[in-house]
């Protein structure tokens, strides 16, 4: 086992449905949790068979089966539309009959960054596009929620993730660079996961918000024309790039949350994977912690010189 991964065998008899999938976080996170011992399921809308979806990126779906299959696990990759009330009861369903259990919940499902327009007013936003995105990182979480929870609470200790971009302390300030919808998605993924943990908690369930840093998603390094393998070339031009994550260091903080017998300490709160790191002992796929908010709060945001010395 590689510095970093999940301990295999830690999520043995667990299932989990790992929601927007296809591609980034998601897609990590499903890979970290088979291979920590979880039965998974991943859903998402892009497909070799029905097509993309409308934030019309490569990745598949099927892709994500694969690479789940590949790193030794059990799952099932589903193209399921989130947006679909039916669609998704029917994946519950699905889950509820094979399994007669959910343990763990993770609601990734956005792409509405397709749709931002940074730095504009709300008024000067496209009023569409951003409707558009509060559909896609709000009511796909809470239709998610509605249908998976009652299986959910059927065992106690089970776990919901809400996956959101930026800590408490760092979107308490309105996130102006960003804009008004984007802004509102990451606090209401926020006030959502106070909520659940309010309402789970009866059935001994936790819900909690975790985020990455500055993700080197699969649309992130193609933008700055690198990959994975070569990503500190764009630091050459964004210099600020330097506190990059893989999307597998924040999946492997979800896998350690959901492998946690004391998880509940965490319910309610926001955590990112870079305060996570030190206290479970995992690491980015390079070996090192990064811990983007930190960096943002005492580097980038005061001005000083591009350096991740001491942030990972």
């Amino acid at each position: 086992m590689a510095k970093g991964e999940a301990q295999a065998g830690a999520l043995n008899g667990k299932v989990a449905l790992v929601a927007g999938a296809t591609r980034g976080a998601g897609r990590a996170i499903a890979v970290e949790l088979v291979r920590a011992g979880a039965v998974a399921y991943a859903t998402g809308r892009s497909s070799r068979t029905a097509g993309r979806s409308e934030i019309n990126r490569p990745e598949t779906i099927e892709k994500t089966g694969e690479l789940i299959t590949a790193a030794g696990g059990t799952g099932t990759a589903l193209r399921v539309d989130h947006l679909d009330s039916d669609q998704v009861r029917d994946l519950i369903r699905r889950i509820d009959r094979d399994h007669g259990r959910l343990d763990v919940l993770v609601n990734d499902i956005f792409g509405g960054d397709a749709y931002a327009q940074f730095g504009t007013t709300l008024w000067e936003h496209d009023l569409a596009g951003g409707l558009r995105m509060l559909r896609m990182g709000i009511d796909t979480h809470a239709i998610t929620s509605h249908h998976a929870l009652p299986l959910l609470i059927r065992h106690p200790g089970g776990l919901v993730i809400e996956m959101t971009d930026g800590t408490a302390e760092y979107n308490a300030a309105y996130r102006h660079h960003e804009g008004f919808y984007y802004d509102l998605v990451k606090a209401a993924v926020q006030r959502m996961t106070l909520a659940q943990s309010h309402e789970l908690a009866p059935h001994r369930a936790s819900a909690v918000a975790v985020t990455p840093g500055w993700l080197r998603s699969e649309n992130m390094l193609e933008a700055f024309g690198v990959t994975e393998e070569n990503w500190r070339d764009a630091t050459a031009n964004v210099p600020r790039f330097c506190i990059a994550e893989s999307p597998t260091y924040v999946a492997r903080a979800v896998a350690a949350l959901a492998g946690d017998p004391d998880v509940a300490r965490w319910t309610g709160k926001v955590v990112s994977s870079g305060q996570l790191a030190p206290l479970y002992g995992f690491t980015d796929t390079d070996g090192t912690q990064p811990d983007c908010w930190r960096y943002l709060v005492e580097v980038q945001d005061r001005g000083l010189p591009a350096d991740d010395t001491g942030y990972r």
